[in-house]
């Protein structure tokens, strides 16, 4: 259309028929994950978050094809969010070690917020199933994760494929870090002790890297 004519009454009417959808998916999701943070998957019926958004039924099928659908649209949208806030942390710092420190810090925070705990870690596995659950790990945290490796490593010229192998043996520890702190009946306590373990084993390998690490490399086997 030309600049400076008027937008037609059909294209107002498409406009504001898709800001409206937009803005009826957003608060389907919203209510849902209200429920499913605090009664579960299977404690939560799509009669429940059809009333509770004010549609109806339909229009949740418009947007979703069943509560699997839209519980994988809650859960994705959980897991960016932290995630997003782990990143800034990460970005925050210059350091390659502080910016592992800071990664390890924000992922346990995460792990024990609430909506977190419950809809990522608790439900996901059971509502998804334990291998959409463990690609969609991979997909984010593990593409995290595997940037903050890469930097600690940057200096020892390795190849990828060992990099990694450490990036995986790193994530299956942030993995167990962050069951153990969902499941644990002070969230708060075992994640600082959790902290505190990873914590001293990053310091033990900046230790390493910071003394002759062609020594310690030679002495793991390692040909670089």
């Amino acid at each position: 259309m030309p600049a400076g004519q008027p937008t037609s009454p059909s294209r107002r009417q498409q406009s504001r028929r898709r800001q409206f959808s937009a803005a009826t998916r957003r608060t389907l999701v919203d209510e849902a994950a209200q429920l499913f943070a605090s009664r579960g998957y299977a404690g939560t019926s799509l009669d429940e978050i059809v009333s509770r958004a004010a549609v109806t039924k339909g229009a949740l099928y418009h947007h979703f094809a069943g509560k699997q659908d839209i519980f994988r649209a809650v859960f994705v949208r959980t897991e960016e969010e932290a995630m997003t806030s782990i990143r800034d942390q990460v970005a925050a710092e210059s350091d390659a070690w502080e910016r592992a420190r800071a990664g390890i810090r924000g992922f346990l925070d995460a792990c024990q917020q609430p909506a977190y705990r419950r809809i990522v870690l608790q439900e996901g596995p059971v509502a998804l199933g334990i291998e959409h659950w463990r690609e969609s790990e991979q997909r984010t945290t593990f593409g995290l994760l595997r940037g903050v490796v890469a930097d600690l490593l940057a200096d020892y010229d390795l190849d990828d494929a060992l990099v990694d192998s450490f990036a995986q043996v790193f994530f299956g520890a942030l993995s167990a870090a962050g069951q153990a702190v969902a499941t644990a009946a002070d969230t708060e306590d075992t994640g600082d002790r959790i902290g505190t373990v990873l914590a001293v084993i990053l310091a033990g390998l900046r230790a390493l890297a910071d003394g002759d690490a062609d020594v310690a490399w030679s002495q793991a086997g390692v040909s670089r």
